[in-house]
Parts: C-alpha cells; structure tokens; sequence
C-alpha cells in the first residue's frame, strides 16, 4: 500500500515518511510492519501491514479534497454542541481519532466557534491546537506553502464568521 518513502497520515498524530519496511518476529508469527517517521516531532511509530485500514492509515489529501475542507470552516452549522465540555471533549476525540480531514476540520471550526462564545477547558483549547496543527501541516505539504501561510489563510477562513450567515 504504501512505499519506502510515501508520506502518510497516522491519524491523531499528523503525517510522517514511510522510512522502512520492515519484518519482525511477533509471538511465534512473522509480519511485516511500515516504520514511519512523524515529520512534526520525528516520533517513529511501527505499524503493521495488516493493520493499516483498521488504523486508519491513509495518502496525504489530494489537491481536490482542499476546497471541501475550507467549505467546511467556513460553514456555520445552525446550533453549537450544547454539551458539557467533557462530551463535547469525547466527540471531537473521537472525530480527530478517525484521521478525516474534514472531521478535523470540523473540530477546528466548531472550537474557534464556541471560543468567541464562551472560555474553552484547557482540553478543548489542546485539542483546538492539535486539530489546527493537524490540518495546517497536510495542507501546507498539499500546497507546497510555508505552515504560516496556511495557518493564516484557515485563520480567514475561520474569522469569516461574521459575514456567514448560520446554516
């Protein structure tokens, strides 16, 4: 699936580079694992072949995928998640676990939302930090652009909430 040399997206923890194929003794079975390295903090994180869907081990975004992500921050969804803080935590948890891009952007923009609203717990303001890390590292390397220049623009597309009108 994937080669010596792919940048790939672990979901949660951002993109890294394919560095090796490697194949290791388990138990008494032999298998194959990808050792990849996290380009944000060169975190090197073994995963085995056979894991990769269950993981949700994925290809950098594609060119194409890009104006769904900035349709996504820039919507205004009609109502906020009117949960305590520590659901609201477990859901965006769990949309960041799942490595979708648009989830995390959904994320992104539903945190910068609440926050004009109201002060976020230090969790959700960490988790607002990683989602915005996560995507502004993929798309930086999907654009080929500096990761300020990305952060601003999704820092526009965020602050358009003035001129949106709820959806």
């Amino acid at each position: 699936m994937f080669a010596i040399g792919t940048l790939a997206v672990y979901p949660a923890h951002g993109v890294g580079v394919i560095e090796s194929i490697q194949e290791r003794t388990v138990g008494d079975a032999s298998q194959q694992f990808y050792i990849m390295r996290l380009l944000d903090n060169d975190m090197i994180i073994m995963i085995p072949k056979e894991n990769v869907r269950n993981i949700g081990l994925r290809s950098v975004i594609d060119r194409s995928s890009v104006p769904e992500i900035y349709r996504i921050l820039m919507d205004r969804p009609g109502r906020l998640n009117n949960q305590t803080w520590n659901r609201r935590y477990r859901d965006y948890m769990d949309k960041i676990k799942t490595g979708s891009p648009f989830r995390v952007a959904e994320v992104l923009r539903d945190l910068t939302l609440l926050k004009l609203e109201k002060e976020l717990s230090f969790g959700e303001r960490k988790m607002l930090d990683t989602a915005k890390n996560l995507l502004v590292k993929e798309l930086s390397l999907v654009h080929n652009k500096k990761e300020d220049e990305i952060e601003a623009k999704l820092q526009e597309l965020l602050a358009q909430h003035d001129e949106a009108s709820p959806s």
